[in-house]
């Protein structure tokens, strides 16, 4: 009897003492998870900026809820150097999120594409990012395929490499071996191999800004675009890197500018784990030089495009 009762008092402060690591890990995940909060709360709240517009599109009758609609999100890159007041965009990105199976649609635009600008004619598509800013570069992308941009998020590359660094790497796939210059603009500094490659911050830049080298172009350059998006959405929803958040934060931080909010961003979250439902559309055309270098999109190419964004979006097509 006395042996009993001794084995049962060993069981119950055996399960006291595992009990309390498993408390304190609870506490620690749920205070770290508060305190992350807090941070990019503030985080977002120091980078939100509306468009001068307003919350809606003139595409739209009414303004789209992340949460409970489809809507779409134009992502540009921008390479601003010290001292510059005002840069073309590097990269364009226009997303579409499908709410009904959490589905994403990516179609990168080449930064030589040559379009029409609202109030300045014909150019090149970048250019419209130094012409008139987001503003301008979102009705562009409208004005491209009639399609609304809902909201949008602008990201210098230098939070690109903090990003990236701060996962601890990126996996992708190098299409061919080449040699750039880094963010420093020191030639041949970084050399990427053929196949499958872990990339730092720099190394990630590099493949995604190389052009010259690519004989595909900006269409080979907006794949890898894509390639590393991906990449790093499926690193960053691992549970492993919920201890990188904070760097991930303090990379963002003064380097993003967009117009969703906090709440509309946790939204964003069902669609973070679907990353085998991203879907890349590519657009169509062929270089032109004639003393300036332009590419120029193939109408049909940017009409079927346009045709499966809006269904994408549950929009009506005027156009068929």
């Amino acid at each position: 009897m006395y042996r009993t009762e001794l084995r049962k008092k060993k069981k119950r402060r055996h399960r006291r003492i595992l009990f309390i690591p498993l408390f304190l890990t609870i506490f620690c995940i749920i205070g770290y998870g508060s305190y992350l909060t807090f941070k990019l709360v503030n985080a977002t709240d120091n980078s939100v900026q509306e468009l001068k517009r307003g919350e809606k599109s003139e595409l739209r009758e009414e303004k789209v809820d992340v949460i409970e609609d489809n809507f779409s999100v134009l992502f540009i890159g921008i390479d601003a150097r010290e001292g510059e007041r005002v840069s073309r965009s590097d990269a364009l990105i226009l997303a579409t999120f499908n709410k009904k199976d959490k589905s994403v649609k990516m179609v990168s635009i080449p930064r030589d594409s040559y379009v029409e600008i609202p109030q300045r004619g014909m150019d090149k598509i970048n250019h419209a990012h130094a012409y008139g800013g987001v503003d301008l570069a979102v009705k562009s992308v409208e004005n491209l395929f009639d399609v609304p941009v809902d909201h949008y998020v602008r990201v210098d590359f230098k939070a690109f490499i903090d990003i990236v660094d701060a996962l601890g790497s990126i996996e992708v796939e190098v299409p061919k071996t080449f040699s750039v210059q880094d963010s420093k603009d020191r030639q041949n500094a970084i050399t990427l191999h053929e196949g499958i490659q872990k990339l730092d911050g720099e190394e990630a830049l590099a493949f995604v800004r190389m052009r010259k080298q690519d004989p595909t172009g900006d269409i080979g350059r907006g794949e890898r675009q894509r390639q590393v998006i991906k990449a790093i959405i499926e690193k960053g929803t691992r549970f492993s890197s919920i201890t990188k958040y904070d760097d991930v934060i303090d990379g963002l931080e003064g380097n993003i500018q967009m117009d969703l909010n906090f709440k509309e961003i946790v939204g964003l979250h069902g669609y973070a784990g679907e990353i085998n439902k991203i879907e890349s559309l590519e657009l169509r055309g062929e270089n032109s030089n004639n003393g300036v270098f332009y590419y120029m999109l193939d109408q049909t190419s940017v009409d079927e495009i346009s045709h499966s964004l809006k269904a994408h979006l549950s929009i009506e097509d005027q156009n068929n």
